[in-house]
């Protein structure tokens, strides 16, 4: 499982199984937001799978499943709630993390700058820059 650190609170990575759920619990992880809809590639684990395994090991699970690179404003909504009252860490995955990456940088809770979004992407390996004029200021 790789993981990316965005902040202190906040990680994301790409296509997580069933089984990295109690290495996430014993991280120190609080919740998981999957950001796939079920069924978008072969081999995928379905969404009920992975909400079973984070729930048996007392991971709060959300799904947000965003495709084509679309974030609707409820999508968006919807994250920053989850982050807002996460009560710990919060990881975050899609196929790759960058959907995930995305949503967080659309949804600011940080209340950073547009740049300072951008950066705290790329120093988790993600290269956001295409959105600053989404992210406004």
């Amino acid at each position: 499982m790789k993981l990316a650190h965005v902040s202190e609170t906040f990680a994301v990575s790409p296509q997580l199984k069933p089984s990295d759920m109690r290495g996430l619990a014993d991280a120190g992880f609080k919740g998981v937001i999957c950001n796939r809809p079920d069924g978008e590639e072969p081999n995928q684990p379905t969404v009920a799978s992975l909400q079973d395994a984070a729930e048996a090991t007392g991971l709060d699970f959300h799904h947000i499943p965003v495709s084509g690179g679309e974030f609707p404003p409820v999508a968006i909504k919807a994250f920053a709630k989850i982050r807002g009252e996460a009560d710990g860490k919060v990881l975050a995955f899609c196929r790759t993390g960058t959907r995930s990456i995305t949503l967080d940088a659309l949804a600011n809770i940080e209340n950073e700058s547009a740049e300072e979004r951008i950066e705290r992407a790329q120093r988790a390996g993600y290269d956001l820059s295409g959105l600053r004029d989404r992210l406004g200021e």
